[in-house]
C-alpha cells in the first residue's frame, strides 16, 4: 500500500543547510515547513517523496541559515543615518542626536524610521531585532506590518523627551503598550534602561522588580566608553557593572550592550552570573569607543550575540559586515587566529542572540519544532568560487547583497532580493519628508 505524501505549506531545497544547533552543515537537503514551523530536515530525495508542498523553493547554489538576530539596535534612528558622523559618543549624543530627537521624535517619526530599518534588515537576512527607542507602539505597528520579529524596549531614562516626562512615565507608557501587544506571536518586549549614566538607582530598582514580576529581559548599555566608567566612579564610587550588581540587575536576564572597557574580574563576573553581551563592533569603532574583549568572553563561556546599534552610529543595519568584523577583531586583538571561528560567529548572530532574548526554544537554529525564521544566501558567482567550506564563505566572503530569500514564521518576506506583498509601500515618500525636515533644522 502506497502512503500518500503529506501536504505541507513549503519545502525549501538547498545545496547547503547550516543548522547551527547542532553545528552541522547538511548538503543537498531540504527543510519542510508547515503552519510556520519547521517539520523536518532531510535529504532532498526523501523530502520529495514524503511531502506534497503547496510551494517549493529550490536553492541550487545557496546556503540556508537561521534568520539573523540583531541583538541591539535603535531602529527609528535610521532616519538620522549619516546626520552627525565622525564624532565621539558624548558629543554625538549631546550636541546632535538628542537635540534632533527633541525637535522631531514622534510616533510618526518612529513608525517611518522603524519601517525603513525593517526593510533594510529583512533584505539583509535579519528576521528578529532587539530595539531600544521611544514610542514602542509605533515600532510595534511598523514591525508587524513589515512581518519581522521584534523585541521592543520599554525604554527609560531620567530626563524628559517628547515621548515622556520622567523615568516612571517612560516605564508606565511602555508597560501599557506591552499589555496591548501581549499575545502577538512576533512582538515581544524587554525592559530597557538606557544606560547607567542616564538612569538613577531608584529607577534601576524598579526595573529589577518589573523584570522579575513580568519575566522580561533587561537590555542596557554598559561599559561603552572610558568616560562612562570614570564618571560612574566619581558619582557612584563604583564602576558601572559593580553598581548594577549592587542594585540586583546582573543575572541571566541581563543583556549588556557594548561591554568594551571590561576588566578580567568583571568578565568572570559576567560569566558566573549568566550575563549576556550584545557585541556591536562597527559602532564601537566608529565612535572610537574601543574594542570589546570578545575572545576572552568566549573563553569564559559568556553568551555573546551581535548587534548593529542604530544606523545613526554605524551606519548600516548589516549583520554580515558585523559578523566578519567581529571575527577579524577577535583574532587581531587576541593574537589567536583560531579565535571566533566562522561557525562561532554564525552562532553568535543566530542562536546566541535568541538565547539572550529568552527565545532560544523558538528561533535561532534550523531545528524541527522551531519557527521557520530562515535566510537563503547565494554562493554563486566567481567571488564565491571555489567553495571548500560554505560557512567560511558566509562569514568571510559573502555580504548582505547575497541574501535572496527570507522567511519569518514560514512567510516569505524577501523573494529574489525583493520585499514581498508591498511591505515598502510609500516608504520613499516618508523618508524624503523626514530628510527635508531634519536637513532644515541642521542647516
Amino acid at each position: 500500500m502506497t502512503t500518500r505524501p503529506e501536504v505541507i505549506d513549503l519545502l525549501i531545497e538547498a545545496r547547503w543547510i547550516a543548522a547551527v544547533d547542532p553545528n552541522v552543515v547538511h548538503r543537498n537537503h531540504a527543510v519542510a515547513v508547515n503552519q510556520g514551523r519547521i517539520l523536518a530536515i532531510l535529504p532532498t530525495g526523501e523530502a520529495r517523496a514524503r511531502y506534497a508542498p503547496t510551494k517549493t523553493t529550490v536553492l541550487q547554489d545557496h546556503i540556508l541559515i537561521p534568520g539573523l538576530i540583531n541583538l541591539h539596535t535603535h531602529a527609528a534612528m535610521s532616519l538620522m543615518r549619516g546626520m552627525a558622523d565622525d564624532l565621539p559618543l558624548m558629543e554625538w549624543l549631546q550636541d546632535h542626536i538628542w537635540p534632533a530627537e527633541a525637535a522631531h521624535a514622534s510616533a510618526q517619526f518612529v513608525y517611518d524610521g522603524t519601517r525603513l530599518a525593517c526593510a533594510e534588515m529583512l533584505l539583509g537576512g535579519i528576521t528578529c531585532f532587539n530595539d531600544m527607542y521611544f514610542y514602542p507602539e509605533a515600532a510595534a505597528i511598523a514591525a508587524d506590518e513589515m512581518g519581522i520579529r521584534a523585541m521592543l524596549g520599554i525604554t527609560t531614562l531620567e530626563f524628559p523627551t517628547p515621548y515622556a516626562n520622567d523615568a516612571d512615565d517612560y516605564i508606565n507608557k511602555g508597560l501599557a503598550v506591552r499589555e496591548r501587544w501581549l499575545n502577538h506571536p512576533r512582538i515581544g518586549f524587554c525592559i530597557a534602561p538606557h544606560a547607567p549614566y542616564t538612569v538613577s538607582d531608584k529607577t534601576f530598582e524598579r526595573v529589577v522588580t518589573l523584570s522579575e514580576q513580568l519575566n522580561l529581559p533587561i537590555h542596557c548599555h554598559i561599559h561603552e566608553t572610558i568616560h562612562e566608567v570614570e564618571e560612574s566612579q566619581k558619582l557612584h564610587h563604583a564602576r558601572p557593572l559593580e553598581r548594577l550588581r549592587r542594585l540586583g540587575l546582573t543575572g541571566p536576564g541581563f543583556i549588556g550592550v557594548h561591554a568594551v572597557h571590561m576588566r578580567d574580574d568583571e568578565l568572570k563576573e559576567c560569566a558566573s552570573n549568566g550575563i549576556h553581551i550584545a557585541h556591536c563592533p562597527t559602532s564601537n569603532l566608529k565612535l572610537a569607543s574601543g574594542f570589546s574583549p570578545v575572545a576572552k568572553m568566549q573563553e569564559l563561556g559568556i553568551n555573546v550575540g551581535i548587534g548593529t546599534d542604530g544606523a545613526a552610529s554605524n551606519n548600516r543595519l548589516d549583520l554580515f559586515s558585523e559578523m566578519r568584523l567581529a571575527a577579524l577583531l577577535a583574532k587581531g586583538l587576541s593574537g589567536d587566529a583560531s579565535a571566533l571561528k566562522a561557525s562561532d560567529v554564525l552562532r553568535m548572530a543566530t542562536l546566541n542572540g535568541a538565547n539572550a532574548l529568552g527565545l532560544g526554544k523558538e528561533i535561532g537554529s534550523i531545528t524541527p519544532g522551531k519557527a521557520a525564521d530562515l535566510c537563503a544566501v547565494s554562493l554563486a558567482g566567481f567571488n564565491n568560487k571555489p567553495c571548500y567550506d560554505p560557512v567560511s564563505h558566509l562569514i568571510y566572503v559573502s555580504s548582505r547583497d547575497n541574501v535572496t530569500h527570507v522567511w519569518v514564521d514560514g512567510i516569505c518576506c524577501v523573494d529574489n532580493k525583493e520585499l514581498t506583498t508591498n511591505r515598502g509601500n510609500h516608504l520613499d515618500t516618508a523618508i524624503a519628508l523626514w530628510q527635508n525636515s531634519l536637513e532644515f533644522r541642521q542647516g
